[in-house]
């Protein structure tokens, strides 16, 4: 097992804001670590975050991420020490916020376009452009009790980063209208009953129980099938059924060609574990 800082640039602050974990298990685990400020969204910790991602995907050994965060919150949105000038601005300062300094370079979106299963451990809570985070993951569990917000409505924002889109994906249009709409707290329970999170845990089994589930998918799948179906389920969100089942038709052609296809098989029939290669 090693464990490294995502480093942005050394000795910066910045290197200090998200660990990264690389288990013997294959398994990535990324914490947001500014406990103090609730794991808020700013410059520092999103600079930690998108570097940590890039040196888990880049690394051949990792075949899932988990993401969690450390103390009591996953990331209670935006960092306001970021935004505490805007209290005082005018409207027109305030219309000019440079927001890339605060989001960071990339938009949550990125998290669906990694090759790699990424689920995220949800220790508590979770507002903002962290539940947007949260959502561009693929997989969510959560800590019994941890609480959900979308909280734009009531800070007088939108729909930011791409919640729009994804929300009315995974819960549908009318939960998802009413997360939206009325920015309410909710609990991880109802976040589960709408499917929003797989499963709800006890907070100090959390953790163990995420790891577990990103340890099976690391022992027992293709790193190649999960590249393709992760660009599959993202891509066809924008397309039309048959253009979805043409390609899937294509990509099963250029999947059985593979020796990951073969090793499936094989393993299947010897009743064992499968040794998929790690993706290339």
């Amino acid at each position: 097992m090693t464990t490294e800082e995502a480093d942005v640039t050394a000795g910066s602050a910045a290197g200090q804001a998200v660990l990264c974990e690389v288990l013997d298990s294959g398994v990535a685990v990324l914490t947001l670590n500014r406990p103090e400020r609730m794991n808020g969204w700013g410059g520092g910790l999103a600079a930690g975050f998108y570097a940590g991602l890039d040196r888990a995907e880049a690394d051949p050994g990792v075949r899932a991420i988990v993401l969690t965060g450390k103390g009591r919150a996953f990331c209670a949105g935006a960092d306001m020490g970021d935004l505490n000038s805007i209290g005082s601005a005018t409207v027109q300062s305030a219309g000019d916020a440079d927001l890339s300094a605060m989001v960071g370079e990339r938009h949550a979106l990125f998290l669906t376009t990694l090759t790699k299963p990424v689920i995220a451990a949800i220790n508590g809570a979770c507002a903002g452009i962290g539940l947007t985070q949260a959502l561009m993951c693929d997989v969510r569990f959560a800590a019994a009790g941890a609480k959900f917000t979308t909280s734009f409505a009531r800070r007088g924002l939108i729909a930011e980063y791409g919640i729009s889109w994804i929300l009315p994906r995974v819960i549908g249009w009318g939960p998802a209208l009413d997360l939206l709409l009325s920015g309410r707290v909710f609990l991880a329970e109802e976040a589960a009953e709408l499917g929003m999170v797989k499963e709800v845990v006890a907070p100090d089994e959390l953790l163990p129980r995420a790891i577990a589930y990103a340890e099976d998918i690391a022992a027992n799948c293709a790193p190649s099938s999960l590249a393709v179906i992760k660009r599959q389920v993202y891509g066809d969100a924008m397309r039309g059924l048959a253009e979805s089942s043409g390609l899937a038709e294509t990509l099963m052609h250029e999947s059985m060609r593979r020796p990951d296809f073969i090793e499936g098989i094989t393993a299947f029939f010897e009743k064992r574990s499968p040794n998929f290669p790690p993706l290339t």
